[in-house]
């Protein structure tokens, strides 16, 4: 196992050991969000039948060919069709058809004029009054074909395709009432930490709140996960073995977080190593260098960094996509723009280092990044006012204000194309 390895490379690790899961089918609303786990067709027709676009006249567009401002023509109103009901008879010389948005299209009409533009000459448009028009409308005009989003037995929604919640209703108007999808993973949140107590408990001296297992149970479930959070695991070896086991032998995935680093107390990594296998304990970046990974009984065990920040930035950056690909999702990372720095940088660590930031757009359409002052990896109130991570990359060069690096953005979806 080497040493140190590259974010790229502990990603590579991370998601070579994760396959998608089971298949399952769930009710339509509670697809939105996940991939289509296979091809997804329609039954029928959408739309089923040609439809008035809007509120208006029914009519065969040569009726009214001539008319003008200045020479109207006229039609009497024969009919009124509402959305849900069907006009069966003819529409002779002269003669038009009051129509509803969604109502379907007389047989022999072939355009809507809407309600606005139509003059009202008596018995207010209904049936039995009279209307007059002052310009041609084109053939189709306002009308909605038959089979104009889908055919019946095409494919309206691929595997792999997220789906949204336009789609939700879109699917339903194709027939689809369930979809088969990955199985979430159950996600093992364990705090490792003689110092910690629950968050309903005021900690007396030398303790601490147990804050990590809400934020990382939080992350688990903004990535589409199962968060489970166990109790506090005390600084013991043969503790945090047994929970490690118990956990990989009931869940999809396990979280630790502390006990990660080379202290005399930190057993995450030889707890993982004498359960199962070690495959990964350092990586090229900061916060979080000590990110442990291992496989208990083929289930992957992740050992976080105890400090808040660096805990959160192990999630974002190899987790999270472990979590999105047993989903089968295709993305996996956050998007990234680049921006200019607000203020100058003084690199003093040769890792890539990940900058609590702030990301704004300039007058000029630009992007402008502001790293928070304080970037003690001990804080998760400067990342709760970050929207970003501003990248400084592996090396010991210093940035100057308006110098452009790379953001990664957290509050945009991986699905999304910037």
């Amino acid at each position: 196992m080497p040493e140190m390895i590259s974010l790229e490379e502990a990603r590579q690790l991370v998601l070579s050991k994760v396959r998608p899961l089971p298949i399952e089918s769930v009710p339509l609303h509670d697809a939105v969000g996940r991939p289509a786990a296979a091809n997804l067709a329609s039954d029928i027709d959408i739309s089923p039948f040609a439809h008035s676009a809007m509120d208006g006249f029914a009519l065969r567009a040569d009726q009214i060919a001539r008319a003008s401002g200045e020479s109207p023509v006229e039609l009497d109103v024969i009919a009124e069709v509402a959305a849900g009901d069907v006009f069966e008879g003819e529409i002779g010389e002269g003669q038009c058809v009051r129509i509803m948005t969604g109502a379907p299209l007389p047989e022999d009409a072939d355009c809507v004029v809407k309600y606005e533009v139509v003059g009202v000459v008596s018995g207010e448009g209904k049936p039995g009054g009279r209307v007059s028009f002052s310009a041609p409308a084109k053939v189709r005009s306002n009308v909605r074909e038959a089979g104009e989003e889908a055919r019946a037995g095409e494919v309206v929604v691929r595997v792999g395709e997220v789906v949204g919640s336009a789609g939700v209703g879109f699917l339903a108007g194709c027939g689809v009432t369930s979809v088969p999808v990955h199985r979430r993973p159950r996600v093992a949140i364990v705090s490792i930490g003689s110092e910690l107590v629950e968050a309903d408990q005021v900690p007396s001296r030398g303790k601490i709140r147990n804050s990590n297992a809400h934020a990382l149970a939080a992350c688990a479930s903004a990535a589409g996960a199962v968060a489970v959070r166990l109790p506090i695991v005390e600084d013991s070896l043969e503790a945090l073995q047994a929970q490690i086991k118990r956990c990989a032998s009931e869940y999809d995935f396990v979280v630790t977080s502390g006990g990660a680093s080379n202290g005399d107390f930190d057993f995450i990594k030889p707890a993982i190593q004498g359960a199962g296998e070690l495959l990964m304990a350092t990586v090229n970046m900061r916060p979080g260098k000590a990110q442990a990974f291992g496989l208990v009984d083929g289930t992957p065990v992740f050992g976080l960094p105890g400090n808040p920040a660096a805990a959160y930035l192990g999630f974002e950056m190899l987790i999270r996509p472990a979590l999105r690909k047993m989903q089968g999702f295709s993305n996996f990372e956050r998007p990234r723009v680049r921006a200019r720095l607000a203020s100058d940088f003084k690199k003093k660590d040769p890792r890539r280092i990940f900058l609590r930031s702030t990301l704004t757009k300039a007058e000029d359409g630009s992007y402008v990044v502001a790293p928070a002052k304080n970037q003690s990896s001990g804080l998760f109130g400067v990342i709760q006012r970050s929207n970003c991570f501003a990248i400084m990359p592996e090396g010991l060069e210093s940035r100057e204000a308006g110098s452009l690096v790379e953001c990664v953005l957290l509050d945009v979806s991986e699905d999304v194309a910037i």
